[in-house]
């Protein structure tokens, strides 16, 4: 690729300059766009060159143990051709696995330097054990934060909050600021980390850039990448798959909470959601096999539910003692059987199955 046609690729300056909500420097940032944008050449570029520049250590973050092997191949192969072409990265061990040193050297030379580490999440707690030998590491990168398969390691958010801890630690300080950037393809809006982070509800198609407490997040889209990808022959003979239409379009695979529509026929009353001191009606359409939230609803039905304590009242239950039901709602709303009145009917569901 010459290094002309670069400027057509994903550039994360603005996200690195932002400030989150309180105006305060952020500790996380979260990028998401369409496939082939060029968000992790660019952000693979930047770790590298924070350290042949300023010495500053990283550490790469994966899911799963075995996501490790090959793992300097897997980070550096790419941007070495294109901006790094006389340096070298290899991986080694430590302790058994539990995590690796990245060392890079320039070409023929012998003396190699460790410019960052990689780690597992489902090793978290073996990896507590191993931090002090991390901590002098200045910024972390998780690629692929969103899973296409729904594969999250057990307890995901959980393990990357300890191992985050655990890093911070150090320079003689209980808690240092450790940035962490956090890259993704658009899957799913129920991702853990977004509902963790309040993501979910506030973001739209046309977002670019959200601000929240600590973290500042880019919903990006790349027009040449999608139409590199949409008139590609083999992209076009699978042209109405979703997995197509998620990768070359601004759009999330698993996300089929835009459909926004009053299904017709008879229905049958499931329930009544509280949410934001307002009544919303889920009914069920079993002949088209659609469920449906409504603004509309029927508050002498027995089954009536809160979603937030604030959201509480008397004869209604928290949303959380149902987790039947609640399972039984998310296999609608995987399947793309939801349907929605309107905005407000979309967030309230979308709140509802975050819990």
């Amino acid at each position: 690729m010459k290094k002309e046609h670069l400027s057509t690729f994903y550039d994360g300056t603005k996200l690195l300059s932002m400030r989150d909500i309180n105006g305060n420097k952020p500790e996380i940032y979260l990028c998401t766009s369409n496939r082939s944008a060029g968000k992790t050449t660019f952000f693979n570029r930047y770790f590298v060159k924070r350290f042949l520049n300023y010495g500053e250590k990283f550490v790469l973050i994966y899911r799963f143990k075995y996501e490790l092997d090959s793992i300097a191949e897997k980070f550096f192969n790419g941007v070495k051709s294109l901006f790094f072409t006389d340096y070298n990265m290899d991986a080694k061990s430590k302790a058994g696995g539990m995590y690796y040193d990245l060392l890079l050297s320039k070409n023929g030379d012998s003396k190699s330097e460790v410019c960052g580490y990689a780690i597992a999440l489902n090793c978290a707690d073996q990896i507590k054990k191993y931090s002090h030998l991390m901590n002098d590491a200045q910024r972390m990168l998780f690629d692929e934060f969103q899973s296409e398969t729904n594969h999250y390691a057990t307890n995901e958010l959980n393990k990357l909050i300890s191992v985050h801890t655990s890093l911070a630690r150090g320079e003689g300080k209980q808690y240092r600021y450790l940035p962490i950037f956090m890259l993704s393809n658009n899957v799913s809006l129920l991702n853990p980390y977004f509902v963790a982070l309040g993501v979910s509800t506030r973001l739209r198609e046309n977002t670019n850039f959200l601000r929240g407490i600590g973290f500042v997040l880019e919903q990006g889209y790349n027009a040449s990448a999608s139409k590199a990808l949409a008139t590609s022959a083999f992209n076009q003979a699978f042209q109405h798959a979703d997995y197509v239409k998620y990768a070359s379009q601004k759009s999330y695979l698993n996300d089929n909470t835009a459909f926004i529509d009053s299904p017709k026929g008879k229905s049958k009353y499931l329930c009544t959601i509280r949410y934001k001191n307002k009544d919303f009606g889920v009914f069920e359409f079993a002949e088209e096999g659609i469920i449906f939230c409504s603004d509309v609803a029927d508050v002498s039905y027995p089954l009536k539910l809160a979603i937030t304590t604030e959201d509480l009242r008397i004869n209604y239950v928290m949303i959380k003692k149902n987790d039947l039901f609640i399972s039984n709602l998310r296999y609608y709303f995987d399947n793309g059987c939801f349907r929605f009145k309107n905005l407000l009917c979309k967030e309230c569901i979308l709140s509802t199955l975050s819990y």
